[in-house]
């Protein structure tokens, strides 16, 4: 069976700036993607349908006459969720707070389908609707995927040098720690009280760490000496993550080496936070946060009292940079210099809040996002170039 995950343009616009570059269904919550979890609890033949200019890098593979199953790519499924959608028949509709969330039938049908078609659906939540959802959302996702990712599989037993603290065992009595074949992890303490830590293939964790589950370490990323890593974070691969970290998600390929704090944070791909930069996640009044949001154009109320960065990709912060509490950043960003920026900075600027911001031209962006992947082997493609030309240009109108 073919499944596609849809993205919507209201979901798009509120996840900016991490939708800029993905659909939703590729983001990273606890160990695995969206899709990722879709393909295990519903096996078929998955691609996207997003927003049109991602669709060059994220093709669809379902003719417009052509069945498929489409499911909302911001729904986090389990079994349940996933069951649901499999009894679809043709022409039926699924149906939650948030509108429709799975069709089954031809994409012509489906992409004329009145708001309001479709039943109610006995699975009403795990919705991304927010950027900040993502880490509300990471400590439950991390132990979920945990348990399918790792059941009947054997990792390997933590070196000697390894302090492991809570319980061996999950409720449903599977190991509390996995480490995956190739993973260095030595001369660390590892508190499961709270939840699984996942270690994946190749990652390292260097000696005088101090980590607490729920978290993922994902394929090839590093956590160096004598980092402080809260629950609920997650790293995605070839990550290198040092400092003081709490409830924070790495999409992947992004840096924060050294010494600085950050919490209740999404960072996307290709991003580096520089040494000595720290990220506020709480109001000095203790009042509940405003973040900005592109969909409104204005910042929004969102009743949480923690509430950190949120930075699109291949966005940079120089060293001792602050942020304050719940800032938002765009794609292409480099921002340097002392003191607080505003809340809120665009895509493609370059400045400090002392000497004001520019904008970056798509050329120097370009070189620049070039060198960066080029460094881990990897090539700014034709494919990339067009997306972030697009961005470019629609982006300039959020000054």
């Amino acid at each position: 069976m073919k499944i596609v995950l849809f993205d919507t343009l209201e979901n798009y616009r509120n996840l900016l700036p991490l939708s800029y570059t993905r659909p939703v269904g590729a983001f990273r919550v606890g160990i695995v993607t969206v899709r990722e979890k879709w393909e295990h609890f519903l096996p078929g033949e998955y691609s996207f349908y997003p927003i049109q200019y991602l669709r060059e890098k994220f093709p669809l593979d379902c003719g417009e006459d052509e069945e498929a199953l489409f499911v909302a790519g911001n729904k986090l499924p389990d079994k349940a969720t996933a069951l649901e959608a499999s009894m679809l028949r043709a022409g039926e509709a699924l149906r939650d707070s948030e509108g429709i969330w799975a069709y089954r039938g031809v994409r012509r049908d489906f992409e004329a389908l009145d708001p309001a078609f479709g039943r109610e659906s006995a699975n009403d939540t795990r919705r991304l609707r927010y950027v900040f959802d993502i880490f509300l959302m990471n400590a439950e996702e991390i132990y979920n995927d945990f348990v399918w990712l790792t059941r009947g599989r054997a990792g390997i037993a933590p070196d000697p040098s390894v302090r492991v603290l809570g319980p061996a065992k999950l409720r449903n009595r599977q190991p509390a720690l996995f480490i995956e074949k190739g993973a260095v992890v030595e001369g660390v303490t590892l508190n499961l009280k709270d939840g699984p830590i996942y270690i994946g293939k190749n990652a390292q964790i260097m000696e005088g760490s101090c980590l607490r589950g729920p978290l993922a370490v994902c394929a090839e990323a590093k956590v160096r000496m004598g980092a402080k890593i809260y629950g609920g974070s997650t790293f995605g691969p070839f990550c290198k993550v040092g400092g003081e970290v709490d409830n924070a998600v790495m999409f992947g390929y992004s840096n924060k080496s050294h010494d600085g704090y950050l919490g209740n944070a999404v960072v996307g791909e290709w991003c580096n936070i520089g040494a000595g930069t720290n990220a506020s996640n709480l109001k000095n009044d203790y009042s509940k946060i405003r973040i900005w949001n592109y969909a409104q154009q204005r910042f929004m109320r969102t009743d949480l009292q923690f509430c950190g960065l949120i930075m699109g990709d291949h966005s940079k912060a120089g060293i001792n940079c602050m942020f304050n509490t719940a800032t938002v950043v765009g794609v292409g960003v480099n921002f340097h210099g002392a003191g607080f920026p505003r809340q809120f900075i665009p895509s493609f600027r370059n400045g400090s809040p002392e000497g004001g911001f520019s904008a970056i031209s798509i050329d120097t962006f370009m070189q620049t996002a070039s060198r960066v992947m080029g460094r881990r082997g990897l090539e700014l493609t034709d494919t990339d170039r067009h997306i972030f030309e697009y961005i470019h240009a629609y982006a300039s109108q959020f000054k």
